[in-house]
């Protein structure tokens, strides 16, 4: 049974979303990685959730393969062909490495894909897109996420499983959707009233100056990440990441964080201690 994005189910306190960028699932960045959650996982029990993309990399094999990339407002617009590639990088190696990656240091993991129906979706209608004119825009096969899986979540979980969702939806009619991976995690997140919510990235938090860590901005409310966005502070994924903590924070959530991968068991431990911490206004 799918449980709908708008529902509201009991909370889950105890339950942790992390959501991983492609920048960290690559070579000893994604051994780093399993490591860090191995040592979140062993600080005490706790029900994790694994929500990954991979955005770089399907660019990266679209080119390889001679397929455009084509962007709209800074978002993919997926044909046919451009989801084929989706299901080889997402569905397909990012979220086997992951798995095998976390069972190899201990870390009882399943890879679960857009087959498994864990993540329910609809196309998403055409519509006009920030600084993209008036006129609407179809992104293709683009879909926006309805519901999860709970009953098959929940069974993991009490099977001392470690779900692994790729960030891919199937629509009632049985058609794959590529999905935004930040929003994917925030709207579990906000469906379980998770503990936490964890964006893993290699920049590991927010900067003043995206190519200095000595900027990094320690603790955002909302309305200060909505006004360093709107500065033009904050650009680029970071916008997404820093959106997608909203409703989260609005629906109870404890705590909403953007870490570096090493610092995951340091920000569950001590929320505030690593990264850039998101909190309500006062």
């Amino acid at each position: 049974m799918t449980v709908a994005s708008s529902d509201k189910p009991a909370p889950h306190p105890d339950a942790v979303v992390v959501k991983l960028g492609g920048d960290v699932l690559e070579g000893t960045r994604l051994a780093n990685v399993a490591a860090a959650l191995l040592a979140a996982i062993n600080l005490r029990p706790r029900r994790f959730v694994i929500v990954h993309g991979g955005g770089a990399q399907v660019t990266a094999l679209s080119t390889k393969l001679g397929l455009p990339t084509t962007q709209i407002a800074g978002r993919r617009v997926t044909d046919e062909p451009t989801l084929d590639v989706l299901k080889m990088v997402i569905a397909g190696r990012l979220n086997v490495d992951l798995a095998a990656a976390l069972r190899g240091v201990g870390v009882d993991a399943i890879g679960l894909h857009a087959g498994s129906g864990v993540i329910a979706a609809r196309r998403r209608a055409p519509a006009p897109l920030p600084s993209a004119g008036p006129d609407p825009v179809d992104l293709g096969l683009v879909g926006d996420v309805t519901g999860f899986d709970m009953p098959l979540i929940e069974t993991l979980w009490a099977a001392g499983r470690v779900p692994v969702l790729s960030c891919m939806g199937l629509s009632p009619e049985g058609q794959v959707l590529n999905i935004n991976a930040d929003m994917t995690a925030s709207q579990l997140a906000t469906l379980l009233v998770a503990e936490a919510l964890v964006a893993v990235t290699a920049v590991g938090g927010v900067r003043r100056d995206k190519d200095d860590p000595a900027t990094l901005i320690p603790r955002l409310t909302i309305n200060e990440a909505r006004a360093a966005i709107a500065a033009g502070v904050v650009q680029g994924g970071m916008i997404a990441k820093l959106e997608e903590a909203f409703a989260p924070l609005a629906a109870g959530v404890g705590s909403v964080q953007i870490v570096a991968p090493h610092e995951i068991a340091l920000c569950l431990a001590t929320p505030g201690a690593a990264g850039t911490t998101l909190v309500r206004d006062a």
